[in-house]
């Protein structure tokens, strides 16, 4: 942000499952990892959200896929379930999930081995930063506007 900088929220969630890979029509062994996913989060707007409605929501939308074949459960018995594919599905997922409840995710970044990760940088997008602009002048506007009122005393 200009002049200014970020409030944000960074969660992580763990998904343990199972998965198998098809390169060149042929099915892979199926393996188990525990993916880790960390979530950055900024508040959008100026009403109070509890930071552990973020993290439920995340959970809930992972739960389905803990301890199963991700092969098995839709999208991925369509697409092949590598670390991007599941990132990028999950990312837009969250994403809509996140912004429905007063947030919205700057970057979502997903491991399958602690040596290697996967990065999802949404905040050069462009509806990104307008939104975020414009609840940060209003959030000021607030804060000005009750500090004023404060100081004239101006009862609500």
């Amino acid at each position: 942000m200009e002049g200014g900088f970020n409030r944000e929220y960074k969660f992580k969630a763990y998904l343990n499952c199972s998965h198998f890979i098809i390169i060149n029509g042929k099915e892979g062994q199926v393996h188990p990892h525990t993916w880790e996913f960390t979530i950055c989060v900024t508040r959008v707007g100026s009403g109070f959200i509890r930071f552990n409605a973020f993290e439920k929501a995340i959970e809930e939308f992972i739960a389905p896929y803990q301890n199963q074949i991700v092969n098995e459960i839709p999208p991925f018995d369509k697409i092949v379930p590598t670390l991007e594919n599941v990132s990028d599905y999950f990312g837009e997922h969250l994403r809509r999930i996140i912004r429905d409840i007063g947030g919205e995710v700057i970057l979502m970044e997903s491991s399958e081995t602690p040596t290697r990760s996967y990065v999802l940088d949404f905040e050069e997008e462009l509806d990104f930063k307008d939104t975020i602009k414009q609840n940060s002048k209003e959030v000021t506007s607030m804060i000005i506007d009750s500090v004023l009122d404060g100081i004239i005393g101006v009862e609500e």
